[in-house]
């Protein structure tokens, strides 16, 4: 069943952000994953939403995505990540 990686994103220093950017597909095509989106925030249709940046990351199950997660490739991402944007990295399985 797959699985998704939904990032909602603040951007704090867009050259550190832009350089997490392109680090970030080489760390997700080992486990399958598959970048679908990102985009910036054009309206909040309902509710409340802070972040103006949102990345979406298909994987083909859910242990990819904690395989993915847990690499050493994508650890060493994640300083550079924190000093870029301040970011809510949320996995979920498809129900679908």
């Amino acid at each position: 069943m797959a699985a998704y990686v939904i990032g909602h994103i603040s951007v704090k220093d867009a050259v550190k952000w832009a350089e997490y950017k392109r680090g970030v597909p080489a760390t997700i095509v080992p486990f399958g994953g598959e970048l679908v989106l990102r985009g910036q925030r054009k309206a909040v249709l309902g509710g409340e939403h802070r972040h103006t940046d949102t990345v979406v990351i298909r994987f083909p199950a859910i242990e990819a995505v904690d395989e993915w997660f847990h690499s050493d490739a994508y650890q060493q991402l994640i300083p550079l990540r924190l000093q870029a944007a301040d970011v809510d990295l949320i996995s979920y399985e498809a129900a679908l």
